[in-house]
């Protein structure tokens, strides 16, 4: 952090946490001590001069320690990149100043000269090849282009969970055989729950957001399974009455056809949906529809394809995210064929810093095409199979695809313990965790989706 501009992830732990002088791993609780409200975490540089006593009104101990496991666990939260809040906005590429906005450069019959803006299939003669002492502009073949550029936002968003528990229950959980710290105790468990929220909400189901009962669902971070999705997808939903809407409905819901400020498909005058931004579409294998009759088997024909078709459109996969059924199907196949899957050794990083083996929590994986293959046991099963079901498969570049955290998890607690206990209202104490951000895509082509499998 320099002159207290926040550029790393690693700044904004030490500004949120407190931590001073850049040495030793304030994130962990076996660092050591934990100072009290004010401090550091780390003690040296303790320059914290208020009154004996206070140190025990207010312990980061609790909020460090779940934003540690945030970014160590083996989950969909802990596999995306995490950078500081910095903006809200940030500018993507729609199309090519000629050739389209596909994978690949298309060619066709427009004349760049004309009076059209629209070369998405420019003449394969007139894509740049100019005459001597060409003519500048004009209605010439050799005239200016420009790329198209579009915005895209977010909005932070709050993740908060409060708990309590009495003056009484406090009591009596050090005796008559109880828990003993329950305040501890509760502390712990609430922090697991923070982290395995925010898991949850990366992986809710897409057609979540179509349903009259979820009318709240846009207050959590916004899910892997919206951010990986198309107009095509969207449309087969619709078709398939997955959510509130009909097929003859006019419209699905802005809360799904919405991302990032941007409109990912409507609907025509015949009530069908078409796309309006081809750039918004990540690459979704839902086979033919989300109709029961439309599941189908998952193959490694059907993997590979989508492996290709990312890579093709210019991605880089960095990590697989399904369930535990599908990996468990994957290796059941290549078993089959006597091939087996690779292990490979993940070491966490932050803001790209890869850490030191043996000082972090590394762990190691399945690997497929060397990519790794996380498990999720949140990953939904898109598709209306009656039988035998497959979870999806996120296939993502992260480089792409990250989570902007403004505010990373912290803990707070008052009450009668704390010597106040009109702050709460009660006789007992209240705590809260709580951490801002919001999930964030600059390439949605780079991002793959296999949906609708079953294992048989």
């Amino acid at each position: 952090m320099s002159n207290g501009h926040i550029r790393t992830i690693t700044d904004l732990e030490a500004s949120t946490y407190g931590m001073v002088g850049g040495t030793g791993n304030a994130l962990l609780k076996s660092a050591g001590v934990v100072g009290g409200f004010g401090t550091p975490h780390d003690n040296s540089g303790n320059n914290f001069s208020g009154a004996s006593g206070l140190g025990d009104l207010y312990n980061l101990l609790y909020g460090q320690k779940v934003w540690s496991m945030l970014n160590q666990e083996v989950n969909a939260l802990s596999m995306i990149s995490k950078r500081p809040y910095t903006s809200s906005g940030w500018r993507v590429l729609k199309s090519r100043p000629a050739g389209g906005s596909g994978n690949a450069f298309a060619v066709g019959t427009q004349d760049p000269g004309a009076t059209t803006a629209d070369l998405s299939g420019i003449s394969a003669d007139k894509i740049g090849g100019v005459g001597e002492n060409a003519v500048l502009g004009g209605d010439s073949s050799f005239r200016a282009l420009s790329p198209e550029y579009t915005k895209l936002y977010v909005s932070p968003k709050t993740v908060a969970h409060l708990f309590e528990f009495s003056e009484l229950g406090m009591e009596l959980a050090a005796i008559d055989d109880g828990v003993g710290d329950i305040r501890s105790i509760v502390r712990e468990d609430m922090g697991k729950h923070h982290a395995e929220v925010q898991n949850k909400m990366l992986l809710m189901p897409l057609e979540f957001y179509d349903k009259a009962e979820y009318d709240e669902i846009e207050e959590n971070y916004t899910s892997l399974l919206k951010i990986v999705s198309s107009a095509g997808e969207l449309a087969a939903m619709g078709d398939a009455d997955m959510g509130e809407q009909s097929a003859a409905a006019a419209t699905l819901p802005v809360t799904q056809t919405k991302i990032f400020g941007a409109t990912r498909t409507v609907a025509n005058s015949s009530g069908d949906y078409t796309g309006t931004e081809d750039f918004l579409s990540a690459e979704v294998d839902f086979g033919a529809g989300y109709a029961a009759g439309n599941a189908r088997v998952l193959t490694l024909t059907l993997l590979n394809d989508m492996i290709r078709r990312i890579r093709q459109n210019g991605g880089n996969p960095k990590v697989m995210i399904t369930g535990y059924d599908t990996i468990q199907h994957i290796s059941d196949l290549l078993q089959s064929q006597e091939r087996f899957m690779d292990r490979k050794e993940i070491v966490p990083t932050h803001n790209g810093v890869r850490g030191v083996k043996g000082a972090e929590v590394g762990f190691r994986v399945a690997t497929y095409y060397d990519i790794p293959l996380i498990p999720a046991k949140d990953m939904t099963q898109t598709g209306n199979a009656t039988a035998n079901k497959l979870s999806d498969i996120l296939i993502l570049d992260t480089d792409h695809l990250w989570l902007s955290v403004m505010k990373p998890t912290q803990y707070f607690e008052n009450g009668i313990t704390n010597g106040d206990p009109f702050g709460v209202g009660k006789l007992g104490n209240q705590g809260m965790y709580r951490t801002m951000g919001e999930t964030g895509c600059s390439f949605f082509k780079g991002q793959g989706k296999i949906t609708n499998i079953t294992s048989a």
